[in-house]
């Protein structure tokens, strides 16, 4: 099922961008986290043309046509770039593989000083984006798709989360070999988050001017620390990130995201994005009232769409009632589940578009 998408008036005032921007937007606005993915039949479909998931991520025809796909089938208002937070390993030395089953691996991860000190990543931090342009060139076809119906949102990993990839070797429940790292080597610890995070800034940059419209820094893994730990370890780099982008990037707003890290709202409040996604185990009246003046997204557990259309439109109504006029970006509290009915999927959008 697909939606006729009709040109936009001129000086359309996009939902999302006035959201995000901390402006009364004409409805609710909302997209969802990995709403480019296998929980759509048209996605597998088109996956199953290429061997591998990196070679996917570097077509940038593709990349167009499923970031493109959940606009059209369940009508969130906005789309986000098909890609991965780990694209910056590669061109950095690594050798990253998607394994079925398992997930990323790295076969030659990053554990010692002298292997981080020869890596890429210096002050202006453009040392790589050449090697990324298929990024960005799905970014300029992903637009010509669009035509400026929805806007279109850039994406990258938070410097801590993908050096976790990065030093672990692959996903990880601990986190014990980067935490390691941090806790007896700071120095070179934080050498390589220098890397990281002049790296991330310059991608999310060239992201925007290629024509991304916002852009999202997914630290998931922020949660895994002590406060303390986040503010000595994560903090100044992630806020590197946002001030370099912002500055270079007036105008273009900034999302923060991270995963089971209630303990940690008030820093990424501190950081100073546009807008502080939620997981479920926020409760957003608990938000609301600690930071009246921040924009959030978020944040309905995904399992909930495992559940009914009315029972999705009637939790929706419940949140709603919280959310009350302030503006508000909705979404998921984290990714979508593979296995999550369409329909469902579908039902949530509408059931935010909705009335009261």
């Amino acid at each position: 099922m697909s939606t006729l998408r009709t040109p936009r008036p001129a000086g359309y005032k996009h939902p999302f961008l006035e959201a995000a921007l901390g402006r009364a937007p004409e409805r609710p606005p909302v997209w969802i986290m990995r709403q480019a993915g296998r929980y759509l039949p048209d996605y597998r479909r088109v996956r199953k043309s290429f061997p591998s998931f990196l070679e996917f991520c570097r077509t940038p025809d593709a990349v167009a046509e499923v970031t493109v796909q959940p606009v059209d089938q369940i009508g969130v208002d906005a789309a986000i770039l098909f890609s991965d937070i780990l694209v910056l390993l590669p061109p950095m030395g690594l050798n990253l593989e998607f394994v079925e089953g398992e997930g990323p691996v790295v076969h030659n991860p990053a554990r010692d000083a002298a292997t981080i000190a020869a890596m890429p990543g210096g002050k202006d931090g453009d040392d790589i984006n050449a090697e990324l342009a298929y990024v960005f060139e799905g970014i300029r076809r992903t637009q010509q798709n669009l035509q400026g119906y929805v806007p279109l949102i850039g994406f990258a990993g938070g410097p801590f989360t993908v050096a976790s990839y990065m030093v672990e070797g692959g996903s990880s429940k601990e986190l014990a070999r980067l935490k390691a790292l941090m806790f007896s080597d700071a120095k070179t610890y934080h050498l390589l988050l220098t890397k990281l995070s002049n790296l991330t800034a310059a991608y999310l940059i060239e992201q925007a001017r290629s024509g991304a419209n916002a852009l999202t820094l997914m630290d998931s893994w922020a949660g895994y620390l002590s406060p303390a730990d986040y503010r000595a370890f994560v903090l100044p780099h992630t806020k590197s990130v946002v001030d370099r982008v912002k500055a270079a990037c007036p105008g273009v707003p900034v999302i923060h995201y991270a995963n089971g890290a209630p303990t940690l709202l008030n820093d990424f409040v501190s950081l100073g994005v546009n807008v502080v996604g939620l997981d479920w185990r926020v409760e957003l009246p608990d938000a609301f009232k600690a930071h009246p003046a921040q924009v959030f997204q978020g944040n309905l557990d995904p399992t909930f769409l495992f559940s009914t259309p009315e029972k999705i439109t009637e939790r929706v109504k419940q949140m709603k009632q919280v959310v009350g006029s302030r503006p508000h970006v909705w979404n998921l509290g984290h990714g979508i589940l593979p296995q999550t009915p369409v329909e469902n999927a579908r039902a949530f959008v509408d059931a935010v578009h909705g009335a009261l």
